[in-house]
């Protein structure tokens, strides 16, 4: 597989093509909610108390894979593009009410023409959350339906490979399983631990992370998602007491907006890289972070931050500051062409990968022995024959 293909070539070629197929108009737009887990694990109501940590990470309809959406765009060419976005049904409610008005009859080739229109009539009650998740699904699908059109992966029209194979890391409490798969990063969320926040809660976490760097091996890397759960004092001293763990980054450990906070832990905490992002949006957001240093790794999710139209941006104010990408869910096939083709994106985070239903596999990106390879299929590379939407999203069937 070619890894130095020049940009521009490919750029021209992709508009040639483009061209050649002449507009792509948009003809329909469907969204539906995308049923990618077989249950979600936070999918009850049954709190021990008023002060369960558990309540904190109840997101009911709106938990990460539970609340995905699947959106479908069909152009007067033949067309069909598919992206995913999140905010589960009230996002499917803002593309069917709302944006499909933009896009029908429009240019799907106009991937960021419209993408800026369609953040512009948003934004006067979202910017950030529900309303750019929705986007985030259309953008991808409209990526989808570029690279069709110019008949190669998404990945070439971004300026090619910079590598054979993406560094995947693995993110969940099966390690062992893990191992043998092939990863040699791993992350595990605090609340595989129990997720309180108080000493108690964690010396237990220390521990789980001891048992967990005693599966992976010393060279290993693993790391920690703290789930916007702490404070400053309480990730410095974490820090301070899991020094000898050699974690390679602790995830998330304040709320989203405590961009104080964060440029203090990326100044004061000693070994462990502060990552962030997850729940950042486009990147009017991301130039917060790096304009504050208030990172140390940049966490997009292409699924939920707004798209590739704008995440691209991200990775490139990254690389211009030094702050490397590791997106969200990056052994996505929709997240996998800019982690495949940006020099930034160091790792792609684990997603599916034998863990989830029949439809979550079909939207990971190819593995082999611990690495992510770029699609070959034209566009992103989602391939839903008709059987499989029947049984995973109905809605989008026929």
């Amino acid at each position: 597989m070619p890894v130095n293909t020049s940009r521009r070539l490919f750029l021209a070629q992709a508009s040639a093509a483009a061209m050649g197929e002449g507009k792509q108009k948009i003809v329909a737009v469907k969204a539906a909610p995308l049923r990618l887990l077989p249950a979600s694990r936070f999918g009850t109501k049954k709190f021990t108390s008023d002060y369960d940590p558990a309540r904190f990470r109840w997101f009911g309809p709106f938990s990460q894979l539970t609340g995905a959406i699947l959106v479908r765009i069909r152009t007067d060419q033949g067309l069909t593009g598919y992206g995913m976005g999140g905010g589960g049904t009230a996002a499917v409610h803002i593309i069917e009410h709302h944006l499909q008005d933009l896009l029908l009859g429009a240019n799907a080739l106009n991937v960021e023409l419209l993408w800026e229109q369609m953040f512009a009539s948003t934004s006067f009650y979202g910017r950030r959350g529900l309303p750019v998740m929705a986007i985030s699904g259309i953008d991808l699908a409209l990526w989808d339906i570029a690279g069709q059109a110019a008949g190669v992966p998404v990945w070439r029209m971004l300026g090619g490979a910079v590598r054979e194979r993406i560094p995947a890391y693995y993110t969940g409490s099966n390690f062992e399983r893990a191992v043998k798969l092939g990863f040699r990063a791993f992350k595990m969320g605090m609340f595989e631990a129990g997720g309180g926040t108080d000493r108690e809660s964690m010396r237990r976490l220390i521990e789980a992370l001891e048992r967990a760097r005693s599966i992976v091996g010393a060279e290993a890397k693993l790391m920690l998602d703290c789930l916007c759960r702490w404070n400053v004092e309480h990730t410095l001293e974490f820090a301070r007491r899991a020094e000898h763990l050699n974690l390679y980054f602790i995830e998330e450990p304040l709320p989203p907006d405590d961009v104080v906070g964060y440029q203090r832990l990326c100044r004061e905490v000693k070994g462990p890289r502060i990552a962030c992002g997850e729940h950042e949006f486009t990147h009017y957001g991301f130039a917060e972070i790096l304009r504050n240093r208030a990172a140390q790794i940049l966490q997009p999710d292409l699924t939920w931050g707004g798209g590739l139209s704008t995440i691209r941006k991200v990775a490139e104010m990254g690389a211009r500051e030094g702050v490397p990408l590791l997106p969200h869910r990056g052994g996505s096939l929709f997240a996998i062409h800019l982690a495949a083709s940006h020099a930034n994106c160091l790792m792609a985070e684990s997603f599916g990968t034998g863990e989830g239903n029949e439809m979550m596999e079909r939207l990971t990106a190819p593995f082999e022995n611990g690495y992510y390879l770029p699609p070959r299929k034209a566009g992103l590379g989602v391939e839903l024959p008709e059987a499989v939407l029947r049984r995973h999203v109905p809605e989008l069937a026929g």
